[in-house]
């Protein structure tokens, strides 16, 4: 096997996310612009090995119960579930909102850990869930503290418009970047999600390298001005709390 051909059978596996947890051969041969009979054969190699399964009555391909193996191991040896969790439950209980963990990978932040508090209206999130580095609070709070020559690399791709504040203007998302830096957190509305507020704060390896965030997200209309300073105060303390945990195996999330 090439090396070429190891990247594009690589490249295969990003393509099924949370949004897109399944395709068609022709679509996804589309999608990739790749051509279908070799895409045929990565995918049937895949389904051989056990990472991917192909839907027996609309003949789409899924992930397979292999990536569960991975996740449980990776799990494991990290307890990231056994010491983050709590503490990510707590701060649920006490703001009354979804709280949920981001980390980076690649020009994405993937949702990896979520704590919810029962509320009948509440922001729904699902572990898996990837979205640019450039929208949301979740999100931005990490952009934020990336060199500003990986800013401007992940800015030349095409920046999708996910609601009408969505920002896609360069420079002012440079500035916005640099505001949020300055401060230390984000807090946007409607950004990723109409009528929905995001406030996050970030985190960073033993290095000083940023892998990620914690956030609060939930309808703007349960943040009031009068209750920002106190939730933003609640969330820095408990972000206090996970980053000693990353202070010690953060740096098996480069």
């Amino acid at each position: 096997m090439t090396l070429k051909t190891l990247e594009n059978a690589l490249d295969v596996l990003s393509y099924f996310t949370a949004e897109t947890p399944e395709w068609g051969l022709r679509d996804l041969a589309r999608k990739m612009e790749m051509n279908h009979t070799v895409l045929h054969r990565i995918l049937k190699t895949y389904e051989e090995k056990g990472y991917l399964i192909q839907n027996d009555s609309t003949k789409n391909y899924e992930l397979g119960l292999k990536f569960l193996e991975f996740s449980s191991v990776i799990k494991q040896k990290m307890k990231l579930s056994e010491f983050i969790q709590p503490v990510m439950k707590e701060l649920a209980d006490v703001v009354n909102e979804t709280v949920f963990l981001t980390l980076k990978d690649g020009d994405d932040g993937v949702t990896v850990e979520i704590a919810e508090y029962e509320q009948q209206i509440k922001f729904n999130v699902m572990v898996g869930t990837r979205t640019p580095l450039y929208v949301g609070a979740s999100c931005k709070t990490i952009m934020a503290f990336l060199p500003e020559e990986e800013q401007l690399k992940i800015m030349k791709k095409d920046m999708k418009i996910f609601t009408e504040k969505t920002m896609t203007d360069k420079q002012e998302l440079l500035e916005d970047l640099k505001i949020i830096k300055e401060k230390g957190w984000s807090f946007t509305k409607g950004e990723f999600s109409d009528a929905v507020f995001g406030m996050g704060t970030p985190l960073f390896n033993g290095s000083g390298k940023v892998i990620g965030s914690l956030t609060i997200a939930g309808p703007s209309y349960r943040m009031p001005e009068e209750r920002f300073a106190e939730t933003l105060e609640i969330l820095r303390k408990k972000t206090d709390i996970i980053q000693q945990y990353f202070n010690k195996f953060g740096n098996l999330y480069n």
